[in-house]
């Protein structure tokens, strides 16, 4: 529904997108100073105490889904968050962030034919994505709708198999590997719904309806490193699946089944959820009953 809303408004009525953004921004820089006025400036010590205290410690690998707007005033801003992650996690872990590229229904983004260079696309996942993908020393997987960056011992292991699948959620994805090595996700002022890892169940599971795939293959075009342009088959999802899929509907089966610890990062509601636990959930769930974020109430077996 909000995409449809989205293109309406792009089609008939531009003005109006960018008066909203423009008021939105404003908004939010008076919500900001008006914080910063009472003294409630969060900093990088604190925020180190709040991602121990839920439970993210040294060695983790984990995927950070976040809101800088919503963590409040950071002192130092993005890079601070990024910094406490890192030193919460020592050089032992390795941090991930979602990278993708459009903020729209991926099948009109890649109709539109673009380009993915890895060095130089930016991450439309927020101010964190952005800042973390350009540090140095980070690795970014060569994939046109859902890259994702990584920096730590294993971010090799987690990007670098990613380039030229036909699906971006397979089992050489860094959303899979993440469960095999008992990673960890960090919702981070944002909700359940934009946790990419709940796509992993559709590839590794044949029989998981409804088939979610646009039936037709798209040609995507992606720079490496090295500047040498590559042409790859990807997959993408079916928009009429995609207007009705309810992602948020299945917390409730991850808080039930222990999975999800609950906290405060700055002033942003928090969740940090086992990878694994959370896909076997999905799993169980489904096989179960039949539920999916499609069919939110089950379906007949």
């Amino acid at each position: 529904m909000k995409e449809r809303i989205y293109s309406i408004l792009k089609l008939f009525f531009p003005f109006v997108l960018v008066y909203g953004k423009r008021l939105k921004k404003y908004i939010r820089r008076r919500r900001l100073h008006k914080q910063e006025l009472l003294g409630n400036v969060v900093s990088q010590k604190q925020l180190e105490e709040d991602l121990a205290a839920i439970g993210l410690q040294k060695g983790d690998s984990v995927i950070v889904h976040s809101s800088l707007r919503k963590i409040g005033v950071v002192q130092g801003g993005a890079q601070a968050v990024i910094d406490a992650l890192l030193n919460v996690l020592t050089p032992n872990g390795t941090l991930l962030c979602p990278t993708s590229t459009a903020n729209k229904l991926y099948k009109h983004y890649l109709e539109e034919n673009p380009v993915f260079d890895v060095r130089n696309t930016p991450s439309l996942y927020g101010t964190i994505t952005e800042t973390f993908r350009k540090m140095p020393g980070v690795k970014r997987s060569i994939h046109p709708t859902e890259s994702v960056a990584a920096k730590g011992p294993l971010a090799s292991y987690f990007v670098e198999e990613h380039f030229n699948q036909l699906t971006p959620y397979n089992d050489k994805s860094p959303f899979y590997k993440l469960c095999l090595k008992n990673g960890k996700i960090l919702l981070l002022g944002v909700k359940v719904e934009v946790c990419i890892n709940l796509h992993v169940v559709e590839d590794l599971l044949p029989s998981y309806m409804p088939d979610v795939y646009y039936p037709k293959n798209f040609k995507a075009n992606v720079i490496d490193y090295e500047g040498v342009r590559h042409t790859v088959d990807t997959k993408v999802h079916d928009p009429k699946y995609a207007y009705i899929r309810k992602p948020n509907s299945l917390q409730r089966y991850f808080d039930e089944a222990g999975i999800i610890k609950h906290g405060k990062i700055g002033n942003a509601d928090a969740m940090l959820i086992d990878a694994n636990e959370m896909l076997q959930c999905m799993i169980r769930i489904f096989n179960e009953r039949g539920i999916t974020m499609y069919s939110p109430n089950g379906i007949s077996k």
